[in-house]
């Protein structure tokens, strides 16, 4: 079983959805992750989710993934003042079924 995760959430802007879901698929899964998908939860809205051997390997992730954002970050609105362009979240996976 995986022993952490991180959960994105992204609002494109609109007419950028495309360019949005290209740049998206550059991506490559980084070192100790075991899984990574990106969910279509509503207009313009998208949510990734990645699974990581361990929240260290995570962490050691996140330049990339920061750089990763960097590639898009134009093509996202604004979330609100205190989250900017993505509402992230991670811990524990403390259930998981197959």
């Amino acid at each position: 079983m995986s022993a952490y995760s991180n959960i994105v959430r992204f609002i494109v802007k609109e007419g950028n959805e495309e360019k949005f879901l290209e740049v998206f698929n550059t991506f490559v899964m980084q070192e100790g992750e075991t899984y990574s998908t990106l969910v279509h939860t509503g207009e313009r809205e998208y949510v990734a989710v990645g699974a990581w051997e361990s929240e260290d390997a995570m962490v050691s992730a996140r330049p990339a993934m920061i750089g990763n954002l960097d590639k898009m970050r134009d093509l996202l609105e604004e979330i609100s003042p205190e989250l900017g362009v993505t509402d992230p979240r991670s811990g524990n996976i403390v259930l998981e079924w197959n």
